[in-house]
């Protein structure tokens, strides 16, 4: 090999990098100790950016196209490397290759329950997953950040780096978007628009990508919230209280044990007494008698229910009564043990 040959071999004179793999993010172009001749073509393939990085300092960024290595389109290389008059010596930096197409169909989730303030339930514990597409905007930030100086930074490594963060700026949006419980666990698809706005500054400013589509495929609150969100649901579809009264009578009486005409008709008496003790208490009357079954207990002249009572005369179960009081539409006091619902809070209830 000549001396001419020789040096030719040394010096990079057509920078390019043609990626086959579809998941690389970042790649840093080897240079083997090779380098940089001045006047060399740098080739920038669309969906590309490239970065050189001297001195540990980033200078300049390049979109697609083929550039010409001068000192006239390099001048922050150029600054950094002191050629204040121009260069004809070859010279060395790295050359990082950013991938900036589209990457679709990235998993996230929470490992952990998120703690969520909420004001219809309080503080709520959060499960939450789905997907998400995202691309590179700041190659400096994205390098820095992210990447660091890997050779080549592939996807995988991406997602095992980035999912407590997407998680982490998930949970600060959905605390700053005040987004109530109830609406987190039944509107995904709108969820997901409302949050990129509050999502891609942080993203953007902290890591360089931009999260172009952010999707909740679940969201699971704990059992007793999904209670509290049925018997809500309940509470709302009843509608007529009276009308209910009666049905569920009917259908007590249908399911209940064989009791023989008497059984049926005192059953019917007791589903009569309940709806018209509803009725007086929804119009103010509250001189009218208890319903028959519904015995209450006095204490100091204020008549008293528990929970099995108040259930009884509602028609409810139990849980319906404990639902309510656990979601703040029924006052009520524990004692102890022992939970007790005053008359004139169950008819303020009634009364809506």
């Amino acid at each position: 090999m000549s001396i001419l040959g020789f040096i030719k071999g040394e010096l990079l004179e057509i920078i390019e990098w043609t990626d086959d793999s579809r998941d690389t993010l970042s790649y840093r172009y080897p240079d083997d100790d090779k380098e940089i001749k001045n006047g060399a073509q740098l080739i920038v393939r669309e969906s590309q950016q490239v970065q050189f990085v001297a001195a540990g300092q980033y200078a300049d960024l390049f979109n697609p196209g083929k550039h010409t290595l001068k000192t006239e389109n390099i001048p922050i290389l150029s600054t950094i490397l002191g050629w204040k008059y121009g260069f004809n010596s070859p010279f060395k930096c790295d050359v990082y290759f950013l991938n900036t197409r589209l990457f679709t169909g990235n998993k996230w989730g929470t490992s952990n329950p998120v703690m969520m303030r909420d004001a219809d339930f309080g503080i709520v514990r959060l499960r939450a997953f789905g997907t998400y597409d995202f691309r590179i905007v700041d190659a400096p930030k994205f390098l820095k950040e992210v990447a660091g100086t890997d050779q080549n930074f592939r996807l995988d490594e991406f997602a095992d780096t980035m999912r407590s963060r997407i998680v982490s700026v998930f949970t600060d949006a959905l605390a700053t978007a005040k987004v109530p419980a109830l609406d987190v666990a039944s509107r995904y698809g709108e969820l997901g628009e409302a949050l990129l706005p509050v999502i891609n500054p942080a993203m953007t400013s902290k890591y360089g990508i931009e999260i172009t589509a952010f999707v909740l495929e679940n969201v699971s609150v704990p059992p007793e919230v999904e209670k509290a969100i049925d018997a809500r649901s309940s509470m709302g579809a009843v509608g007529n209280l009276n009308d209910y009264v009666k049905f569920q009578m009917g259908t007590s009486m249908a399911n209940g044990s064989d009791g023989g005409a008497a059984g049926g008709a005192a059953q019917m008496a007791i589903g009569f007494g309940m709806a018209q003790e509803m009725m007086r208490s929804m119009q103010g009357n509250t001189a009218a008698a208890p319903a028959a079954g519904a015995a209450t207990a006095t204490a100091g002249g204020l008549d008293v229910l528990t929970p099995e009572q108040a259930a009884a005369t509602l028609g409810v179960s139990v849980e319906d009564v404990m639902a309510a009081i656990a979601a703040g539409d029924l006052k009520a006091r524990k004692i102890g043990s022992a939970t007790r619902i005053a008359k004139a809070a169950l008819e303020e209830f009634l009364r809506g």
